[in-house]
């Protein structure tokens, strides 16, 4: 184990040293179909109790996303997501005007919207694959850019043939994503890396990064790593190993782990499907790995359960000097 680097990052002209405690980036799924919370906080009176809970807790930024990313959903019109997160985003940023939110988005012009409405950083789960211009929306703005790595599109993702290289897939993917930001003009102290834990990988790649997370350290960028509720963590909690129950090696579908009934929500499967204790007890397992093998800044949705985690992590840094 070694001592996490530290980094700086820009966001809108305020340097932000990473490193010497783990920042914890809360989820806030203002979506109708998201797998493990849709429509608990379309609302936004809800959402906003429930980022204020959140940050009670112990977040530091909140990521907001309107569209969901899970394993088989559909794309939604740039239209409908800015209806969707721009109330919260106004909200939130006037209850708390010092608070660095995060929009969870692969539009440009959602990005720019979210900017304008206070949001001060940009996830985009495609990496500038979708839609490269977003990057101009972070150069003129100057805010943090979150570039992550993903094979194909949610709907396509989890479809094989996948790479036989993941880490040769990955970095190579992440070169291409960087250098198109900087190609943009965004300064590198705006980047952060993300290697998209259960984004078109098998279960095994993404132990496998998880394992050798440090390698990511070569680019000299924050690294984020978001684990929570991902199907390939609950999987392997629940006793199925690193291969599926077929024994092909690839993960099981979302629909798998969490089979619908008629009429029920995603977010109703995932608390009826097992007790809430095994499934924070992975996440909050993934979150130490993490950590300890680098990760500046931890992504997740129960944040009141795992910050105890968070914080034993960094306990275990802070002893190496």
């Amino acid at each position: 184990m070694n001592q996490r680097p530290h980094r700086i990052l820009e966001i809108q002209g305020r340097k932000i040293s990473l490193g010497r405690r783990t920042l914890v980036l809360a989820v806030l799924n203002v979506t109708p179909d998201s797998f493990s919370d849709g429509g608990l906080y379309v609302e936004p009176e809800a959402a906003l109790a429930h980022a204020t809970r959140m940050i009670e807790a112990g977040a530091d930024w909140i990521d907001i996303g309107g569209e969901s990313t899970r394993p088989g959903s559909k794309p939604v019109a740039a239209e409908e997501e800015l209806a969707r997160v721009l109330p919260v985003i106004r909200a939130l940023h006037k209850k708390f005007p010092s608070l660095a939110i995060s929009i969870d988005t692969t539009k440009a012009v959602v990005a720019d919207g979210a900017v304008q409405a206070g949001a001060s950083i940009i996830n985009d789960v495609s990496g500038l694959r979708f839609e490269p211009r977003l990057a101009e929306v972070a150069r003129r703005y100057r805010t943090a850019l979150i570039l992550m790595h993903s094979r194909g599109r949610p709907e396509t993702m989890h479809h094989p043939p996948f790479a036989q290289d993941v880490w040769r897939s990955m970095c190579e993917g992440l070169e291409r994503s960087v250098a198109r930001a900087l190609g943009a003009g965004v300064r590198q102290s705006q980047i952060l890396l993300d290697p998209g834990l259960g984004f078109g990988k098998t279960r095994r790649q993404n132990f496998e990064i998880l394992a050798s997370l440090d390698r990511l350290q070569a680019f000299r960028l924050p690294i984020l790593v978001g684990s929570s509720r991902k199907s390939f963590v609950q999987a392997v909690s629940r006793g199925e190993g690193l291969g599926s129950r077929t024994g092909r090696g690839r993960n099981l579908s979302a629909a798998q782990l969490w089979p619908l009934r008629s009429g029920q929500r995603p977010a109703q499967a995932r608390s009826s499907w097992a007790p809430t204790l095994t499934l924070q007890a992975g996440d909050a397992a993934c979150v130490v790995a993490a950590i300890l093998a680098g990760a500046h800044i931890v992504r997740m949705h129960d944040v009141d359960c795992l910050a105890p985690a968070v914080r034993i992590a960094d306990a275990v840094l802070q002893t190496l000097g």
